[in-house]
């Protein structure tokens, strides 16, 4: 229920910010995409900080310039979004025989940015400068891991806390991620732009599991990307 809400939430903010700017002539919709470079960064069970690698995965949506003053506006946008992270770990088969694992997740979001950009005149198009938060809803994902002896593939869910009756094979996470953004890009005349991304999660998005009152694991989500898209 409370995933629906923040989902039809989503919707209503950016539909409203779209209304809005079509009552403005300068405002223009844009379409975008691209890649992410995304890691998972925190603490373990333990509280030791983990050093995850980066996941390539993919971003695709739209946003929209609502003008503010002189050369600054208000870009609201929705996304849809992939993360995740690449852990490396070594895994007991019995006593004393470790075996190396490569573990891979992957976790998809519905994604609202919510940006302030400055949108200056350079040359004959303009530079961009975007800063703000955004807000993210999971709706799923997946995990593979390479060398373990539980298996090849595990499931994601986004629930929180960890059910009674979970998986040992599922990685569970919490269904609401928020931050900020950061980009930098440069808009042509004729309405194509490109844009260096980078995304700092401030949420803990591993779920509490209640029968372990000993875990300190802490986990957010980190990235960088490379947009490209086009302003009509």
């Amino acid at each position: 229920m409370k995933t629906k809400l923040f989902s039809f939430l989503l919707m209503f903010l950016f539909s409203t910010s779209l209304i809005k700017a079509q009552d403005d002539p300068k405002v223009g919709f844009g379409i975008t995409g691209g890649l992410n470079l995304q890691t998972i960064t925190g603490k373990d069970y333990y509280g030791d900080k983990i050093d995850n690698g980066l996941v390539f995965g993919f971003h695709a949506g739209v946003n929209a310039n609502i003008h503010i003053a002189s050369d600054y506006y208000f870009q609201p946008g929705l996304l849809f979004s992939t993360k995740g992270g690449k852990a490396i770990y070594e895994q007991l088969i019995g006593k004393s025989n470790p075996n190396e694992v490569t573990e891979i997740t992957k976790l998809n979001y519905i994604e609202m940015p919510l940006n302030f950009l400055y949108r200056p005149l350079l040359g004959e198009g303009h530079m961009l400068l975007g800063f703000g938060p955004y807000i993210a809803l999971g709706i799923g994902g997946k995990g593979t891991s390479e060398g373990s002896y539980l298996g090849d593939n595990f499931d994601v869910k986004f629930k929180n806390p960890v059910p009674s009756d979970s998986d040992e094979n599922t990685g569970y996470f919490r269904p609401l991620d928020a931050g900020a953004n950061i980009f930098f890009g440069y808009e042509m005349n004729f309405g194509m732009f490109f844009q260096l991304n980078a995304q700092l999660g401030m949420l803990k998005v591993n779920s509490e599991n209640e029968y372990k009152d000993d875990d300190k694991t802490n986990l957010k989500n980190t990235g960088f990307g490379l947009s490209i898209g086009y302003r009509f």
